[in-house]
C-alpha cells in the first residue's frame, strides 16, 4: 500500500506540472498572436491615415518675381530637398504659421513702404523662425543683424539697449540694407544670398567664378540652400492645406493690444516701472525685448517709446 501511495503521488505531481507547462505555452502563443494582431492594426491605422509622398513643385516657382530655372535638374534637386524637408518637418511648419499670423502684419507694411518685395518676409522666417535668437556669430533678432551692421544703420546696440531686438526698427534696417545691395546687384535673388553670406562673400564667389547669377554660382551649403529654403517656406505657409496642414484661425498666435509710453529720463527699476501699469517685469520685457537690463541708463536723455499691454488684458485672458 505504501508503494502504491508513493506511485500515485508521483503521478499526481507529474500531471500538475504537465498542466502548468501546457498553460504557460498556450498563454505565450496567445500573447504572440495578440501582439501580432495589435501591431498589424496599428500599422493599418497609420497607413490608412498618413501618406508620405513626393512634393509637386509649382511650375511658376519664383523669388520676388525672379523665376527659378526649373529646366536645370541640379537646381530642381535642391528645390525638391527644401520642399521635402520643410513640408515633413510638420511641427516646425505649424509653429511658423502660428508666428507668421502674429508678426507678418508688423513686417509687411514696413517692407511695402520701403519698396521691398513681400517675399522678403519669408527671409526673416528663414533667418530666425520669427524669434529673437542669437547666432553663434552674434547675429541677433528676427533679421539676424550683426552688432557692427546695426550700429552702421543707426541702431543703438549696447548692454543696456539693443535695438536689434526691436522688430519695427530692425525691419527698417533690413530694408535699408536690402535696397543698398539690390542697387548694386540688380537682382533680388542675389541680394537675398548676400544677406545670408555677406556681400563680401558673394562678391568673391562672383569674381572667381565669373558669373553674376545666383543659380550659376557654386556656393557654400548654407547659402546654396538659402533662397530655395525661403521659396519652400513661402509656398507652404501661403498654401498650408495644399501641403496637408489643417490649422484654424483660433489656433494662430495673435498680437496683444498695446499702447505706448514715451520716456526721456533714466529708469532705476523696470520692475517698479511695470507695477505702475499693473503688469509684471516679465510682461514688460516680453513686449520690449530691446531693453536688455532691469534699468535704463539714458544719461543722454534720449526719448524712448515703450509698449505697454492694454490694461487688464492679461487678467482677462486667464
Amino acid at each position: 500500500m505504501k508503494i502504491l501511495k508513493n506511485v500515485l503521488m508521483i503521478l499526481g505531481v507529474v500531471f500538475v506540472m504537465g498542466t502548468l507547462i501546457f498553460a504557460v505555452k498556450s498563454n505565450t502563443v496567445g500573447s504572440k498572436e495578440t501582439e501580432s494582431v495589435v501591431n498589424d492594426s496599428i500599422e493599418k491605422n497609420v497607413a490608412s491615415s498618413y501618406r508620405i509622398s513626393s512634393i509637386d513643385i509649382p511650375e511658376d516657382l519664383n523669388f520676388a518675381g525672379e523665376i527659378v530655372p526649373q529646366e536645370d535638374p541640379e537646381i530642381m534637386e535642391r528645390v525638391d530637398r527644401e520642399f521635402l524637408v520643410n513640408t515633413y518637418w510638420q511641427s516646425n511648419a505649424l509653429l511658423l504659421m502660428k508666428r507668421a499670423h502674429k508678426y507678418f502684419p508688423v513686417i509687411e507694411p514696413i517692407l511695402a513702404k520701403n519698396g521691398i518685395p513681400d517675399d522678403f518676409k519669408y527671409l526673416a522666417v528663414a533667418e530666425s523662425g520669427l524669434t529673437n535668437v542669437v547666432s553663434h556669430a552674434g547675429a541677433t533678432g528676427f533679421w539676424q543683424i550683426m552688432k557692427e551692421t546695426g550700429r552702421e544703420y543707426g541702431l543703438e546696440v549696447n548692454s543696456n539697449v539693443d535695438e536689434r531686438y526691436h522688430l519695427e526698427k530692425s525691419t527698417e534696417v533690413a530694408c535699408e540694407y536690402l535696397n543698398k545691395w539690390k542697387n548694386k546687384y540688380g537682382s533680388w535673388t542675389l541680394t537675398a544670398a548676400a544677406y545670408n553670406a555677406g556681400p563680401g562673400g558673394i562678391n568673391k564667389y562672383m569674381r572667381i567664378q565669373k558669373v553674376d547669377n545666383y543659380y550659376d554660382l557654386l556656393l557654400g551649403q548654407e547659402t546654396g540652400r538659402y533662397v530655395f529654403r525661403i521659396m519652400a517656406i513661402k509656398e507652404i505657409l501661403s498654401n498650408p492645406e495644399k501641403y496637408g496642414f489643417q490649422i484654424e484661425k483660433e489656433d494662430m498666435y495673435n498680437a496683444v493690444p498695446t499702447f505706448t509710453v514715451e520716456i526721456d529720463e533714466p529708469v532705476a527699476s523696470f520692475a517698479d516701472f511695470a507695477k505702475e501699469y499693473e503688469i509684471t517685469y516679465k510682461i514688460l520685457k516680453r513686449h520690449n525685448p530691446w531693453l536688455r537690463e532691469p534699468h535704463l541708463n539714458n544719461n543722454s536723455r534720449k526719448k524712448y517709446t515703450i509698449e505697454i499691454p492694454n490694461k487688464g488684458y492679461y487678467m482677462e485672458s486667464k
